[in-house]
């Protein structure tokens, strides 16, 4: 009988848990996930939270739940992964064999790292809505906010979800113009890209709805300091962004136990990966899916979704001694709200930008173009998520490659 351990049950671990747990019997591979708790947040659903447009009860549930009989659960912190023995170290103090690792913890908040953030305005006018903690208290902060500076700053990237922090632009604009006081409130997004996101031509599209909702773009800051006295974020070039309530994308990381495993992180903590078969480059034996990855692709859910048909495939091809599936293309995909029951939706993968058309072909939702129907598509990918994606179950017509069938190639944007 195979071992295999696969370390985090967010959204990557729970999929490629169940999808092993589908494609062996328990006669031929144990599979055990790990975790350092039971709770399993929703994380697309963090950013209504401030705008009472979802509550925790609506977007937390028990990890257990979400994996298929016949899975084992451990429920621990992870001290360390010796990739040389082939074992994990719990800080419980229980150690755990395996054949084949997959490393499915994630990206990490560390706030920390940047001097003056976890000062005295923290969750007070310094906010995060990456945690449910910080999104919380957030919405309490911006029931009260009457006027100023609402300032929404990413650290640096890598993030999760790269288009979270504009969501929450456009939807503070909207939110405002609900309560009447948009004149009232100045809204900037400061971002160390030097445009408003990474691909050039959302980049263009979404820069071009900041500019229409009147919110400030301020690029290529890399924000240094915090001072809560002043209420000033200070760059390292030296520019200076004022505020009365910061929404912050902290830096993030892999998580720390990484730092602790020799050999098998880089200095973020994240996992050396090869880009299109997702085994690690550290051992043949470790795979590694979602934010845990260093691979060049977008930190996002749909990333995981589409990733988690290759890892399973290979580790399959990998027991039986067979070559790797390299087709895996970097696809991802993200509805973007932008307020007022509208959304657009973005596709791309390593080698294609996203392009207008439709998705995930000619009949299907409008690519690049604001809709109620991608909007009503970012609210039911709450159910897709709990009842499809997780449990592993195949989509007819929607695999892991990005379809090209329905774009407009070649269309300038």
């Amino acid at each position: 009988m195979k071992r295999i351990v696969v370390l985090g049950c967010g959204t990557g671990g729970t999929l490629v848990a169940n999808r092993l747990r589908q494609r062996f019997d328990r006669h031929a591979a144990r599979i055990t996930v790990v975790d350092q708790d039971d709770v399993h947040v929703y994380q697309p659903g963090l950013l209504f939270v401030p705008f009472g447009l979802a509550l925790a009860e609506d977007i937390v549930r028990p990890r257990r739940r979400q994996l298929h009989a016949g899975i084992d659960v451990a429920i621990s912190a992870i001290d360390r992964v010796d990739v040389d023995g082939n074992v994990v170290h719990l800080s419980n103090g229980e150690s755990l064999d395996y054949d084949v690792l997959v490393v499915a913890t994630g990206a990490v908040l560390v706030p920390e790292e940047t001097e003056g953030l976890l000062g005295t305005g923290w969750l007070q006018n310094v906010f995060t809505f990456y945690n449910l903690e910080g999104a919380q208290a957030l919405g309490d902060r911006l029931a009260q906010f009457e006027g100023g500076r609402l300032v929404v700053n990413v650290v640096d990237m890598p993030i999760k979800c790269p288009v979270a922090p504009l969501e929450f632009c456009f939807l503070a604009d909207w939110y405002f113009r609900e309560r009447g006081i948009r004149d009232q409130v100045d809204i900037t997004y400061a971002t160390p890209l030097d445009g408003a996101f990474t691909k050039p031509a959302a980049s263009h599209a979404l820069a071009g709805l900041l500019e229409e909702k009147g919110i400030e773009l301020v690029t290529e800051f890399n924000a240094g300091e915090y001072d809560e006295a002043a209420r000033t974020i200070t760059s390292y070039d030296g520019r200076v962004v004022p505020f009365d309530v910061a929404v912050v994308i902290p830096l993030h990381g892999g998580a720390p136990y990484v730092g602790r495993s020799e050999h098998l992180g880089d200095e973020l903590n994240f996992v050396p990966t090869d880009n299109r078969t997702l085994q690690s480059q550290v051992r043949p034996n470790i795979f590694v899916i979602g934010d845990a990855a260093n691979v060049p692709a977008s930190k996002a859910g749909s990333v995981t979704h589409f990733e988690g048909e290759t890892v399973v495939d290979n580790i399959e091809r990998f027991l039986d001694g067979a070559d790797l599936d390299a087709s895996y293309d970097g696809h991802a995909n993200c509805f973007i709200e932008t307020g007022f029951h509208k959304a657009l939706l973005i596709d791309f993968n390593y080698d294609t930008e996203p392009l207008p058309g439709h998705f995930p072909g000619p009949l299907g939702v409008p690519l690049m173009k604001e809709s109620r129907l991608n909007h009503l598509g970012k609210l039911m990918f709450q159910w897709f998520y709990w009842h499809v994606l997780l449990p592993g179950r195949d989509v007819p017509g929607l695999g892991s490659a990005m379809p090209h069938a329905g774009k407009k190639q070649g269309a300038r944007t």
